[in-house]
């Protein structure tokens, strides 16, 4: 009777160990929760085709952007668990929505599997050619003696976050002027009308290189290999330091030995030169990272940019 009773309790969870043993056998669709073009959605196509000949099986993204990363989250949440859908979880959708959105439908620990990190990345700070500051000095000196006239563009809430921190640890009083987007934000400031921005640093830096554009610093605590010659914001507020981040998780329940074979063979891409050279040129930091480890800096992230939205005034909505 003890038998049957085990072999009954067993029996649900037979055709995912089944089914884990032959993974993948099927292609697998990261979804991305920002638009095509986005910094996320530009770092995992670069990524799609050494995954697709590492696992054997096509690696597909499924953009679905909308609500803040809210839309794309939920549709990984809601999948089946058996590592045919992944998520990429950033700053925006795996940690600051956890504070900002009222009655967040999902978790980002609870309701996923942490499968691996990606990357991580800074912010670039760029000024018009017009403006009259030449480095963070002025451009602090600038703001100080114009409180509140000064403004600056942001096209999420983690660079938004960036610039209320640098203000608040400057002492200065800007404008916050909201962007649809990343891209939206540096627009502006190419056009004149917007006096700063932290933008995406691959994007950034291609403008900084062009001449249209004027680095002040990254976001780094110190000075970014891929960029040497920009200064880290810290040479001149010291203490300041703001890194997004990317990683991939699945619906939780994913099987063992999926999210092992998954994280192994991420691991591999990740150290391919071919591939840490690409994502350089994007202002990429690959960084391996085993699926625990990358859930407890998850968890820690959760509780440092949740800080950080509280410290700089931002309200959930």
């Amino acid at each position: 009777m003890k038998i049957a009773r085990r072999a009954a309790l067993a029996a649900p969870f037979l055709p995912f160990a089944a089914a884990a043993q032959s993974w993948p056998d099927r292609p697998i669709r990261i979804v991305v929760a920002f638009p095509a073009g986005s910094v996320t959605d530009s770092l995992v196509r670069n990524l799609v085709e050494p995954l697709s000949r590492e696992l054997g099986q096509s690696v597909i993204i499924d953009n679905r952007p909308g609500g803040n990363g809210v839309v794309g989250t939920m549709a990984v949440k809601g999948a089946a668990p058996d590592g045919y859908s992944m998520a990429v979880l950033s700053v925006t959708n795996g940690a600051l929505n956890t504070y900002l959105v009222r009655n967040l439908a999902y978790d980002p620990i609870r309701d996923f599997t942490q499968l691996g990190f990606l990357a991580e990345a800074p912010y670039l700070m760029v000024v018009p050619n017009s403006s009259p500051a030449r480095n963070l000095a002025e451009f602090i000196a600038l703001a100080r003696s114009r409180p509140g006239e000064l403004t600056f563009s942001h096209g999420n809430a983690s660079a938004l976050i960036g610039s209320e921190l640098l203000s608040r640890m400057a002492g200065l009083r800007m404008l916050a002027i909201p962007s649809r987007g990343g891209p939206e934000a540096l627009t502006e400031v190419l056009a004149g009308r917007i006096d700063s921005t932290l933008t995406d640093f691959a994007a950034g830096l291609a403008q900084v290189r062009e001449g249209r554009v004027r680095a002040l610093g990254v976001t780094t605590p110190g000075a970014f290999p891929l960029a040497p010659e920009i200064p880290p914001i810290s040479a001149t507020v010291p203490g300041y330091e703001l890194t997004v981040w990317f990683g991939l998780a699945s619906p939780a329940g994913t099987p063992a030995p999926v999210v092992a074979r998954f994280s192994e063979a991420l691991t591999k891409v990740l150290g391919l030169p071919e591939v840490r050279e690409r994502l350089g040129r994007l202002g990429f930091a690959p960084r391996a990272m085993p699926p625990e480890q990358w859930r407890d800096y998850l968890q820690s992230q959760i509780t440092t940019f949740t800080r950080l939205a509280r410290e700089v005034g931002l309200e959930p909505s």
